[in-house]
């Protein structure tokens, strides 16, 4: 009965798959890019639902077969042969209806994007920014390791080394959807190398992970846009120093959910290429409206779940790092673990995949499925 109920679910599905295969080929289509790459999206979605329903159907169909074999064929052999069948594929089909059920809830839209993260030391002083330039270099080592690509746009670095601020940009595939569950507030308890009495102490950091806009994402006035340049900082005598290829932008935007107007300020010295600097800043604005814009939807989606583990609360304290004790413990799901050194060197698959499992059976129960 539970099988024929998620296959009803499933009907239907073929009809609207080639139709939208016809409309990503239509001209008029292609020539609109919002609703080009809405459908698109679209389209690999239903594809991925698709092989997973044909595949469901084929072991369902196998079995059936098998079981009738065995109930009603009397050489040993073939019993023998439907019996060993059934044994392998009964285990396949709650995974299949689980990974269906999955498939079945809307994505969140913003999941495939690109992401900008902002990391920034918090209370703590220097320890702080020497925290915030260790998630820094744990986050690029994780990116490198799944083969995403990343570029800082700016940082402001601490007197003791670290990070008061860093902002970058990581480029991949679904990066917003594995790493958002990151923003929050980070802290770490640990012994500073200025503590003369081996006193633990605990500092913290905050991580932002924004979706990065796409330009028909966001509406922007680009005459109003105000520039400047300036010299990059840098080491002395290179070409980054000699000319201004260091951008700033300001501009005038009026938040749609206050009501009020605010600057927002950016400034980008990521490359030595001036037109490039202003490409990347005003991507940043992009992104920057994007996020505000979305926050609404964003805590909607937070006021119904239990688990905060992708809300986009950035005050909320997600994860402690106790390095006396080797412990990181992500406090959103109670999940604790002891290989904080493998954890700093990018090894953070394991936590990720724990807040994917937590998340998915908050979307599951929503569904109703």
């Amino acid at each position: 009965m539970a099988e024929n109920t998620l296959l009803s679910k499933l009907e239907g599905l073929q009809h609207k798959f080639d139709e939208i295969s016809t409309l990503i080929t239509d001209p008029s289509v292609i020539a609109d890019m919002k609703r080009f790459v809405k459908l698109n999206k679209e389209y690999r979605d239903l594809e991925r639902v698709l092989n997973a329903k044909n595949k469901y159907e084929t072991i369902l169909a196998h079995l059936a077969e098998a079981k009738d074999i065995l109930a009603n064929e009397q050489d040993a052999e073939m019993r023998e042969m439907a019996k060993a069948e059934i044994d392998e594929l009964e285990p396949q089909i709650a995974p299949m209806e689980e990974e269906i059920k999955l498939l079945l809830i809307p994505a969140d839209p913003e999941d495939g994007k690109n992401i900008v993260m902002e990391i920034r030391g918090g209370t703590g002083g220097d320890e702080a920014a020497l925290f915030a330039g260790d998630l820094y270099r744990m986050y690029i080592k994780y990116c490198e390791n799944k083969g995403w690509k990343t570029a800082v746009s700016s940082f402001t670095e601490g007197s003791a080394g670290g990070f008061k601020e860093i902002i970058f940009t990581v480029t991949g595939e679904n990066v917003y959807g594995t790493l958002k569950y990151e923003s929050g507030v980070h802290r770490v308890q640990r012994v500073p190398a200025t503590e003369t009495q081996g006193r633990v102490h605990t500092s913290a950091a905050s991580v932002a992970v924004l979706p990065e806009a796409d330009e028909f994402d966001v509406v922007i006035n680009e005459g109003e846009i105000k520039w400047d340049t300036f010299r990059s900082g840098g080491a002395g005598g290179q070409n980054v120093n000699k000319v201004e290829s260091g951008v700033r932008l300001r501009y005038n935007w009026k938040n749609p959910n206050t009501g009020v107007v605010e600057e927002i300020l950016i400034e980008c010295t990521e490359t030595r290429d001036q037109p490039k600097n202003k490409e990347r800043a005003l991507s940043r604005l992009r992104t920057f409206i994007y996020d505000k814009e979305h926050q609404k939807y964003i805590d909607d989606i937070a006021s119904r779940r239990k688990t905060m583990v992708s809300t986009g609360d950035r005050s909320a304290k997600i994860r402690t790092y106790n390095y006396p004790q080797g412990r990181i413990t992500d406090h959103r799901i109670g999940y604790t673990i002891y290989n904080l050194s493998a954890f700093m060197d990018g090894e953070i698959q394991g936590v990720i995949d724990q807040l994917t499992i937590a998340e998915n059976a908050e979307r599951l129960k929503e569904s109703e499925l």
